[in-house]
């Protein structure tokens, strides 16, 4: 089975996202819903489950909620605001391996028409170390054109980076190597792709991207909810951001940048 958990904070389309993944899932399914210190009425459907966290954790921590009660043998990890192709769910089963973690291919969303914009998909991603300012760098996952034309007849293949709205891997992948998402250091928000990615590469693992189906998020001219945390819980970004580099920066330099030749 495969558990779909969605960290949801007043995000309108979240709505859409469940009935999303409802519609298009083609094997069995359990959608995990974690409302994040607040309340909306879910669809009933008893292949949704609700959980109301009383007080805002911030998106890692509701992660870690939604993974401590996921039945499946699958986790899938979705932003509340991504549509889904059909049959998402088996063509992941069927590629994913217990060392990975995976990513579809990714389009551009419109959430108001609710449809995949006329814009060219995302594929692979290189992690990059970029300076956010003067003092201030993050990791973060820019487009890989070269390797885009290099693996263009590849539909599953390596990647390094992921922007983070969809991700799948094994339960046991989880319990064995992620454990938990930290929030100590990170913060409640940022970074939590860097974290699974750099666990997983240090486990002997591998970030695969699979273009045999696809997940459309929405465009950022759209804006974000609660880039910054919230007023109940803010993240101190930058603050995350340098607790990565510091914790990983050493580990990317020297092992991960010469295997990738980068």
């Amino acid at each position: 089975m495969l558990s779909c958990i969605i960290p949801s904070y007043k995000d309108p389309s979240l709505h859409k996202t469940i009935q999303s993944i409802l519609d298009n899932a083609e094997g069995e399914v359990e959608v995990i819903v974690i409302l994040d210190g607040y309340w909306t009425e879910i669809v009933d459907d008893p292949r949704v489950r609700v959980l109301h966290l009383g007080k805002n954790r911030g998106m890692r921590g509701a992660i870690n909620a939604g993974v401590a009660i996921a039945r499946g043998d699958i986790l899938m990890r979705t932003d509340e605001h991504c549509s889904f192709a059909k049959g998402f769910d088996k063509i992941i089963e069927e590629d994913l391996k217990e060392d990975e973690i995976m990513t579809p291919t990714r389009y551009e969303l419109d959430p108001n028409k609710w449809e995949r914009m006329d814009l060219p998909s995302i594929n692979f991603a290189k992690l990059v170390i970029q300076n956010v300012s003067d003092t201030v760098q993050k990791f973060t996952a820019v487009q890989w054109k070269e390797r885009d034309e290099e693996m263009k007849d590849v539909m599953v293949a390596e990647t390094m980076g992921i922007q983070g709205s969809c991700w799948f891997m094994k339960k046991s992948w989880w319990e064995k190597v992620i454990v938990e998402l930290q929030t100590e250091g990170y913060g409640p928000l940022i970074q939590d792709s860097t974290e699974m990615i750099f666990k997983t590469w240090q486990a002997g693992g591998r970030m695969m991207l699979n273009k045999r189906t696809w997940h459309a998020h929405r465009h950022r001219k759209f804006g974000r909810f609660h880039n910054n945390g919230t007023s109940e819980n803010p993240s101190n970004n930058d603050a995350g951001y340098m607790y990565a580099i510091k914790v990983w920066g050493d580990y990317y330099e020297k092992e991960i940048r010469p295997k990738w030749k980068i």
